[in-house]
């Protein structure tokens, strides 16, 4: 059968070129018994394929200068790498060396598994970290999406070579992959080097379908597959723990990614309740205003089939109370009181200079495009973009917050 292998170019000036390999495979694709297969699998991809050794890999890319790296999400693997132009054609054939021919050989397993069995242990010991996960485990309760990433020990010690096989087997074929690239490169020799490695690596039959951000501009608007808003389990969990600060994290399910409009505008409002600038709402009133915090954000995470908004701070446990209390005052405020015409225009305009500046990093643009086409299999052109976040109004951004932060809608973790 001959499969599709989705690619796209976007043009940069710069002599480096970034390219990604977004594998539609993570943790939801998991078993309980098996929990963490998919971040050893990315662990994994670089201790030995059919022709290399797990030396060989590290120094294939390395001794050119360039760099290799991968990361595991609960809905995808990735491997991505930077290299001088000169060297795509290299970077290109063992990023899918890695994917299509990796051989997990029993050795290396027991000794990653030693390693991740520490970064557990690492994750476990910082609080700020942890609590996210603890968090989506206890909101997504029997959803695909409630395992955590890095598997628990029990889960991990079950794992043999040949479930990775099975796991890469069933999920690294070219029609579940994205190839991008953001570089000084033409298509034809994109697709030139593309194509000659996975005639070599691959044995079935692979197509490769480039795609190109000019094509976003006939899109209308994002495809909606159906509302995704699904309603998780509330709850309010304490957990005793020998740290100095008190962790919190209070949250609800969200949309999904192909909610459209609705996903649009919480992520408009999460930034202006607590994104990364210091006169976010939060902040302002948390931090500025009764320094009762260091750090204090609001985080949206879309999937497939829904999604999850989370606020979290620490403070001192003495101060938990009152900071619980300003947070839900806030929330509250969020769902009664509309922005107005040039509160909204500020928060657009502030947004919008957010989105260009991370548009101008060429690695975060080389995986959201990966990302995008694996989602909506096509890319978006940052211009096109804009047009969504400028269309938002104010009373979309209330019905958003009526939907997602109200108080009957929240659920709560605290780390005492």
């Amino acid at each position: 059968m001959n499969e599709n292998m989705r690619v796209c170019l976007m043009h940069s000036a710069s002599p480096v070129v970034r390219c990604a390999l977004t594998i539609k495979a993570g943790t939801r694709n998991e078993s309980v018994q098996y929990n963490g297969m998919a971040h050893l699998v990315e662990h994994m991809l670089f201790k030995g394929t059919l022709k290399r050794d797990s030396k060989s890999i590290n120094n294939c890319l390395e001794k050119e200068g360039g760099e290799l790296n991968a990361y595991t999400t609960k809905e995808e693997i990735v491997i991505y790498a930077t290299v001088m132009k000169e060297d795509f054609a290299k970077a290109a054939d063992l990023l899918l060396e890695l994917a299509l021919t990796s051989q997990f050989p029993q050795k290396e397993l027991d000794k990653e598994r030693s390693v991740i069995y520490d970064e557990i242990i690492s994750y476990k010991d910082s609080p700020s970290e942890s609590i996210y996960d603890h968090f989506e485990t206890l909101l997504f309760d029997g959803h695909p999406l409630y395992l955590p990433i890095l598997g628990e020990k029990k889960s991990l010690r079950r794992i043999t070579p040949q479930h990775l096989l099975q796991f890469t087997g069933e999920f690294f074929v070219p029609s579940n992959m994205v190839f991008s690239i953001v570089g000084n490169i033409t298509e034809s020799h994109a697709r030139r080097c593309i194509d000659r490695s996975l005639a070599r690596y691959y044995k079935g039959e692979a197509t490769l379908v480039f795609r190109s951000e000019s094509e976003s501009g006939i899109q209308t608007s994002l495809p909606e597959k159906s509302s995704s808003h699904l309603a998780g389990t509330v709850f309010g969990k304490e957990v005793l723990k020998r740290n100095h600060q008190a962790h919190c994290i209070i949250g609800a399910t969200a949309y999904s990614y192909y909610d459209g409009w609705r996903r649009n505008a919480l992520t408009l409002l999460c930034n202006i309740l607590g994104g990364p600038a210091s006169n976010s709402r939060l902040n302002m009133l948390l931090r500025e205003k009764y320094a009762m915090v260091y750090n204090i954000e609001a985080n949206y995470t879309p999937y497939t089939d829904t999604g999850v908004f989370s606020i979290y701070f620490g403070c001192d446990k003495a101060l938990l109370d009152k900071c619980r209390t300003l947070v839900y005052r806030e929330l509250e405020k969020t769902c009664t009181a509309p922005l107005s015409e040039n509160e909204l225009k500020k928060a657009k305009k502030q947004f919008l200079g957010q989105l260009h500046i991370s548009h101008d990093n060429a690695e975060s643009q080389v995986l959201a495009a990966g990302k995008s086409l694996l989602v909506y299999d096509r890319l978006y052109s940052l211009e096109y973009t804009m047009k969504l976040v400028e269309a938002i109004t104010s009373e979309q951004l209330l019905q958003v917050a009526k939907e997602v932060l109200g108080r009957e809608h929240l659920s709560e973790l605290v780390y005492r």
